[in-house]
């Protein structure tokens, strides 16, 4: 009897395929807080699975958050939340307060779900346009989107851009990087197994060897390959 597929073994949701999220430093989200405020930055920290340096604040409160560092950030820095704040650096403002063509970043959709766009290392986003109780950006994506007027973001850029153009150099760096996500590596391609352990396992070279099409009611072992395929072979010339 062979061993279980890729597949089978993630779906028992074991150790080796969960999010590690006690690695994290904790929820990298705005508080839902209301009124203006003065935070500071206490500390910049690196969150494992995150390319962007992620910045502790605390308020003037005493309450503290987590939110991602934006390139010029310090320790020490103090920035301003809510109200009528200026537009400097790092501060949290409702982006229908802000200029068009204002540069921000950890943007949220609608107030209070802690931030959804332009998260990642290097991102931004850009106000483009107001209409109502609706503002207009454009992600980082290029795709324009709108959200809620009193939505917040964070004046700047998220910090750590550029880190993906570091090569990898070793296959030890790779482990390293996926051992702090949830993604399973390396993945062994099942032309390159034993027979006993994949249904396109064996032979001399590395292909199927065999009809690889499958029923779409075929169980998770056995299901590889073209699933439920229309047709097959070669389509005849005309």
């Amino acid at each position: 009897m062979g061993k279980s597929l890729l597949q089978q073994r993630a779906g028992r949701g074991n150790i080796n395929f969960r999010n590690p999220g006690w690695l994290r430093v904790g929820k990298v989200r705005y508080l839902n807080i209301d009124g203006y405020h003065i935070g500071k930055v206490v500390d910049i920290l690196h969150n494992p699975g995150m390319l962007a340096p992620v910045a502790k604040i605390k308020l003037d409160n005493g309450k503290s958050f987590y939110m991602q560092a934006v390139q010029g950030m310090s320790v020490g820095q103090k920035i301003e939340i809510g109200g009528d704040v200026n537009s400097g650096n790092g501060n949290i403002v409702e982006v229908g307060k802000l200029p068009e063509g204002t540069i921000v970043c950890n943007v949220e959709a609608v107030k209070g779900d802690g931030g959804r766009y332009a998260r990642s290392a290097g991102s931004y986003a850009m106000i483009l346009g107001k209409s109502a109780d609706k503002v207009l950006i454009r992600l980082p994506s290029g795709k324009i989107k709108s959200v809620a007027s009193n939505a917040r973001a964070t004046i700047g850029t998220v910090a750590g851009g550029g880190a993906l153009d570091k090569p990898m150099l070793k296959a030890g760096n790779v482990y390293w990087k996926y051992k702090v996500k949830a993604t399973k590596w390396p993945i062994v391609k099942g032309v390159a197994m034993n027979v006993v352990d994949h249904p396109h396992g064996g032979g001399l070279h590395t292909s199927v060897s065999r009809p690889s099409t499958v029923s779409r009611n075929a169980p998770p072992g056995r299901k590889v390959g073209h699933i439920a395929a229309r047709r097959t072979g070669r389509k005849e010339r005309k």
